[in-house]
């Protein structure tokens, strides 16, 4: 049971590396709010047939819902206006630092103590991202991987809401409340900030479709039959190659590249966020 959850979470990385695609698809028609909205809303509607039926939804789980709402709002909007002024590998690498910033905001949050890989990770995961978002060329960070980075912090943020929280309740019915919040706060911005006849665009309509089915959808349910048969760390390590899932998709459809600079700037990302999960905790 466990290798075959542990082969469901690489898909699921697969799902959400290629995922990035998708949202390349919205940058080039200068859509975020309605995307997000309309595929957090797909993704939610999609998992109600998998709710436990008699599910009670409480007040208290209605404000946990809300408030991981609002993070994820913020998470995907900063990285959906992100991949509109940057490559894909980029986004993707820099996302992945959420996995480095969850102890720290642990620590900040609810002063749970830090090891001191976390430290190490922070220090080779900076790094990293200074390689890949300037190749080496001096201090000139980048507006979209500044973007992609804050991102990370709030998907940091609803990894720690999740884990706290929403464990308290029934997750598929967690999972999808909050998806259909998210959505339906990202199209009533949309519509009013953005084109929405854009979505007459049938690779916007595929985009829409694939992200919000495959990756919110199929890729949030797998994930949490999953962990209840493997190990946390190695949930985090198989989930972590999701961005070079996202990179080799890149290079393949879009032909994006990367300098050798770079592409080192990535292997420290890639080790910050594997080393952060081989450690001990008291």
């Amino acid at each position: 049971m466990r290798l075959k959850a542990n082969l469901a979470l690489l898909f699921v990385a697969l799902i959400w590396g290629s995922s990035f695609i998708t949202q390349s698809i919205s940058a080039k028609h200068q859509i975020a709010f309605l995307f997000n909205g309309a595929c957090f809303l797909l993704g939610g509607l999609v998992l109600i047939p998998f709710t436990p039926r008699k599910t009670k939804v409480s007040r208290e789980q209605w404000k946990w819902m809300l408030i991981a709402s609002l993070i994820l709002f913020f998470a995907s909007t900063f990285q959906q206006f992100g991949i509109f002024y940057t490559k894909i590998a980029n986004a993707s690498f820099l996302t992945s630092l959420y996995i480095v910033f969850i102890p720290f905001i642990l620590w900040i949050a609810f002063r749970e103590k830090t090891h001191w890989m976390d430290a190490l990770s922070v220090a080779m995961a900076v790094f990293g991202a200074f390689l890949l978002s300037t190749a080496g060329r001096g201090i000139d960070i980048q507006l979209g991987d500044s973007l992609e980075i804050l991102g990370a912090v709030f998907w940091g943020m609803h990894v720690v809401v999740l884990g706290k929280f929403a464990s308290k309740f029934e997750p598929i019915s967690f999972a999808s409340g909050h998806f259909i919040i998210t959505g339906i706060a990202n199209l009533i911005i949309g519509f009013f900030l953005e084109d929405a006849s854009q979505f007459l665009a049938a690779d916007l309509i595929f985009a829409t479709l694939y992200r919000g089915l495959l990756s919110v959808g199929v890729g949030y349910t797998l994930q949490v039959w999953s962990q209840n048969h493997t190990a946390p760390t190695a949930t985090g390590l198989i989930l972590a190659s999701e961005a070079v899932f996202a990179s080799f998709f890149a290079w393949l459809i879009l032909h994006e590249t990367l300098t050798p600079i770079q592409i080192l700037g990535c292997v420290l990302i890639l080790l910050a966020v594997l080393f952060s999960q081989f450690k001990g905790r008291k």
